[in-house]
């Protein structure tokens, strides 16, 4: 028994040592990055238009800036999902299509690997500070202007 509470106890251990390495990696901060707007509201967003840098998005990022968000840029539109591994902050996705029209807005929490999908195809997903779409009023159908200037999918 004093070994299963040991063995138990090390694995414990060992989960919490691996989440502290990953929440101390560095945010990606280097993205290109595009003004967009919605509305009367300005947005900068980081553009993540690779593979890799859609994969990592926002993880280990502790705070951002309340106008600021991430562009998730994809080849091309069909159904595509989010998920908040090792992402520190709760974040407001929008789903965009290619004209830069909203499909559907979601809230995610942080650290969670629940999906959340486009409700139609899309090109593009808007990550802001949770709840920033509906400080806004921001909703579904709105178009988002600038989107033809970022980068494309690569």
């Amino acid at each position: 028994m004093p070994l299963k509470l040991l063995l138990l106890g090390a694995s414990a251990l060992g989960l919490l040592f691996e989440f502290d390495a990953l929440a101390s990696e560095p945010p990606q901060t280097n993205l290109p990055r595009v003004q967009l707007s919605v509305g009367l509201h300005l947005i900068r967003a980081q553009v993540a238009n690779s593979m890799e840098t859609r994969a990592k998005g926002l993880m280990f990022t502790k705070a951002m800036p309340a106008n600021e968000g991430m562009l998730f840029v994809f080849d091309v539109p069909a159904q595509q999902c989010m998920w908040m591994k090792n992402t520190l902050i709760p974040l407001s996705v929008a789903f965009i299509d290619a004209a830069g029209q909203i499909s559907n807005i979601a809230e995610m929490q942080p650290q969670s690997e629940q999906t959340h999908c486009s409700t139609r195809p899309v090109k593009y997903a808007l990550e802001m500070n949770a709840g920033w779409f509906a400080g806004k009023g921001v909703r579904p159908e709105q178009r988002l202007m600038g989107i033809e200037q970022a980068p494309p999918a690569r």
